[in-house]
């Protein structure tokens, strides 16, 4: 256990954990999402008193004390699997993951997954601050989602990644195939809530999102305050189909919440090809494309999305840092068939 005392400086935020996460010192290591997590734990007080949420008033001058676990060791066995590591120095690494791969174990997939591997390839060495039980991992990108993530190999890189990912400062961009083909001037879609036109995207959806209330496995779009707020920008590159019933659509994200571009695009009538999740019963015109696109359509079996572009400020050096990786080629095949 390490015990931090924070004294709060001049003009504090108006909140307990904003207030820590500008005076905690960085190589502390402890992001506000990580700050809110010790303060739901009891682990945050001031003059003896618990400090049990993150809402409460703090004012200059409070000293603070945080109890910080030591980071547990991880039981999780290092596995030689092949990775396409796209770069990599002493302080991270950014990994091009494959579709089929979960990112971190977890109930009902103890091994195989990204973080087992990860294990293997740095010797056991990986970032696991403050107790962190997913180590290195900073984002994560769905089980059948292919495509580019950031992996800490230091503690002052996760600290310093982490920050970028919470401030939306990072840059991501992904390939998705969606049913139909988003049209700003569709009457439709301008009449769907949160979706707006204008700027360098076809569209832009802002909503919130959190956990449907029914099926706990989904999430669901809110408005009104409800959820975590989201945006998804969506520019069409390609369209298919007489009449054309597909489309390739980049969506750049300006959050990162769990499953975002499939909620979103499914919100504005356009869930991805192959998604078994969001995607209902959604089907392709059969006259509307070749026979052999119809087949690959109807066989891809996996949400059609790819994280195409990844980019950051390297937390150590300062260094901007811009990656891209090209398709999978079972999108490519699916592409081809419909060209």
């Amino acid at each position: 256990m390490t015990n931090l005392c924070i004294t709060i400086s001049a003009n504090p935020p108006s909140r307990l954990d904003k207030a820590l996460a500008r005076d905690v010192p960085e190589e502390a290591a402890l992001s506000r999402t990580r700050l809110v997590r010790l303060i739901a734990e009891g682990a945050v007080s001031r003059r003896g008193t618990v400090l049990d949420s993150p809402k409460l008033a703090v004012a200059e001058g409070d000293v603070i004390e945080i109890n910080v676990p030591e980071a547990v060791s991880y039981d999780v066995v290092a596995q030689d699997i092949p990775l396409e590591i796209v770069w990599e120095d002493d302080d991270l690494c950014v990994v091009n993951k494959p579709a089929g791969m979960v990112v971190h174990p977890a109930p009902g997939t103890p091994d195989g997954t990204l973080v087992n591997a990860l294990l293997h390839h740095f010797g056991g060495n990986l970032s696991g601050i403050g107790g962190e039980l997913r180590p290195g991992i900073v984002h994560r990108i769905d089980k059948d989602t292919s495509g580019l993530l950031v992996v800490a190999k230091s503690d002052r890189a996760h600290h310093g990644l982490a920050k970028q990912f919470e401030k939306h400062t990072a840059q991501r961009a992904y390939l998705a195939l969606v049913h139909g083909v988003p049209d700003p001037a569709d009457p439709r879609l301008r009449g769907t809530r949160g979706v707006s036109a204008g700027g360098s995207s076809d569209i832009t959806i802002t909503s919130g999102l959190a956990r449907h209330k029914t099926e706990r496995q989904r999430q669901a779009v809110y408005f009104d305050g409800q959820g975590r707020h989201a945006i998804t920008h969506a520019r069409v590159l390609e369209r298919f189909g007489n009449p054309e019933t597909l489309s390739l659509v980049e969506c750049r994200l300006e959050t990162g919440r769990t499953h975002q571009i499939r909620v979103h695009m499914t919100h504005a009538g356009h869930s991805l090809v192959g998604d078994p999740v969001y995607g209902g019963r959604r089907k392709v015109s059969a006259k509307a494309i070749s026979p052999d696109a119809f087949q690959a359509v109807t066989k891809f079996d996996r949400q059609a999305l790819h994280a195409r572009e990844l980019g950051f400020v390297h937390p150590v050096t300062n260094e901007e840092m811009l990656f891209q990786a090209d398709i999978p080629e079972d999108m490519n095949k699916l592409l081809r068939a419909l060209r």
